[in-house]
C-alpha cells in the first residue's frame, strides 16, 4: 500500500485535477461556458475515491494563473507530470484513480458547452500526454 501524502503533495494533486479543467475552459474561452464547465467537472471530483479523493476535496483551492494559455499550460502541464510521478512513487494504486478523474472532468468541461470544440480537443490530448496515458 502506499504512503500518506503530505499537504504540499495533496496540492500538487489538485493544482493539476483543476488546472486541467482551467486548461480546457481557457482553451475556448467564454465567461457562461467557463462557469457551465467548472460546474460539469465538479461531479466527476466529487466521484473520486480514496487519496486522489482526499487531496482534491480537502484544503483551499490551488491558485492556477496565467495571463495566457501559454502560461496555464506553463504551470499545470508540469504538475500533471509531476503528479503522476509522485503517485507512481507514494501510491501506485491511485494512478489510475487520478489519471480517469483529471481525464474525466477535462473532458466533461470540454463537453459541457456545445460540445468540444477543435481547441479544447487540441487541449485535451496535451493533457493526456502530461499524464502518460495514449490519445
Amino acid at each position: 500500500m502506499g504512503q500518506e501524502l503530505s499537504a504540499d503533495e495533496k496540492m500538487t494533486l489538485k493544482t493539476a485535477a483543476f488546472g486541467a479543467v482551467f486548461l480546457v475552459t481557457n482553451a475556448d474561452p467564454g465567461l457562461r461556458a467557463m462557469v457551465k464547465e467548472s460546474y460539469a467537472a465538479s461531479g466527476v471530483i466529487a466521484g473520486t475515491t480514496g487519496v486522489v479523493r482526499d487531496a482534491l476535496t480537502t484544503g483551499g483551492l490551488p491558485q492556477v494563473s496565467g495571463d495566457s494559455l501559454a502560461e496555464l499550460e506553463a504551470a499545470v502541464l508540469p504538475a500533471l507530470e509531476k503528479s503522476v510521478a509522485l503517485l507512481a512513487d507514494r501510491a501506485p494504486h491511485e494512478l489510475t484513480n487520478f489519471r480517469t478523474a483529471v481525464i474525466g472532468t477535462a473532458e466533461r468541461a470540454a463537453a459541457a458547452v456545445a460540445g468540444i470544440s477543435p481547441a479544447e480537443a487540441e487541449m485535451l490530448a496535451r493533457i493526456r500526454i502530461a499524464l502518460g496515458v495514449p490519445g
